[in-house]
């Protein structure tokens, strides 16, 4: 397969761009955790600022939901952030103190859901803005990123513990321990085959795990590529931001890898999403957004 990466460079210097995802209105929104920014930016390249009302809230992950509203957690602030399609920034602040939110998701049925890394929660807000927190069975477990399964539960990774955790819309806890000692699973997405795929950045490898539990890993070919974030793209393949190697790999569901290099070095690729121009996009800690788009052989 052939690609094209081209990147956006961002207009203020060192805004640290690092979660992003694509919004219902066709534009790709992403956090700026460096200057407090919520940005959006066309598949164009039109950029455009939001700032967070909390000075140094430290945005790192960010959805668009099915209402299109952007949430997104501040993970030094001990909030999450809500900015509604009229441009209006709402925050709720975690019950607990020094929770660190991290990743953040839709459930099925309009709830936001989200990590706690310090907290060793699982958070949700209701529509209703109420928040609920589940606490997790094993201590600092770290838990990272999140994301709704096919199974209608939330899967999410627990970094430290080295686990994958599934928990249900009650509040019930199940972790699987991962084959690969000190693996520390980061990014998680469900699959095209109705499993869940994440990355190891310690173990560098990819994982799968079916919703009955059983796990395979795939090696990826260069070493200490620290992959970070996970996306199924829109070839029904597994796509991933490789922070330490700086690139973008692919992985079929067969388990073939391919690495693609970002031509800036040392861009530190961190978040990953799929836009509406079918194109991947990522965020890139030097102050860029990446496109990773298709070619036709000729």
């Amino acid at each position: 397969m052939n690609v094209k990466i081209k990147e956006y460079e961002l207009p203020h210097a060192d805004s640290g761009p690092y979660g992003i995802t694509s919004g219902r209105d066709g534009a790709l929104w992403f956090t700026q955790h460096k200057t407090n920014r919520i940005g959006r930016m066309t598949i164009k390249g039109k950029v455009e600022h939001f700032n967070i009302p909390t000075i140094n809230a430290g945005a790192l992950s960010i959805i668009s939901t099915t209402q299109g509203d952007i949430w997104f957690t501040e993970n030094k602030a001990n909030k999450i952030g809500k900015l509604t399609i009229t441009g209006e920034i709402m925050e709720y602040v975690l019950p607990n103190p020094d929770s660190a939110p991290f990743g953040i998701t839709e459930g099925h049925h309009g709830d936001i859901w989200f990590t706690e890394m310090n907290g060793n929660r699982i958070g949700r807000i209701l529509p209703s803005g109420e928040t609920i927190e589940y606490d997790l069975p094993h201590p600092a477990s770290y838990p990272s990123f999140i994301v709704a399964g096919s199974d209608h539960a939330l899967w999410f990774t627990l970094n430290q513990s080295n686990q994958i955790g599934r928990i249900t819309l009650e509040g019930e806890v199940t972790t699987y321990q991962l084959p690969t000692a000190q693996a520390g699973p980061v990014g998680i997405t469900n699959g095209p085959d109705e499993a869940l795929w994440f990355v190891e950045i310690n173990g560098n490898k990819i994982g799968r795990i079916t919703t009955s539990g059983v796990i395979n890993e795939y090696a990826i070919p260069t070493p200490n590529a620290r992959p970070h974030a996970i996306v199924t793209g829109p070839d029904d393949a597994l796509w991933f931001t490789e922070w330490g190697s700086n690139q973008i790999g692919r992985i079929t569901v067969n388990g073939k890898i391919t690495e693609y290099p970002i031509p800036t070095k040392n861009a530190e690729p961190h978040g990953i999403a799929v836009g509406s121009d079918h194109a991947l996009w990522f965020a890139e800690e030097c102050n860029k957004l990446g496109r990773l788009s298709f070619v036709q052989n000729p």
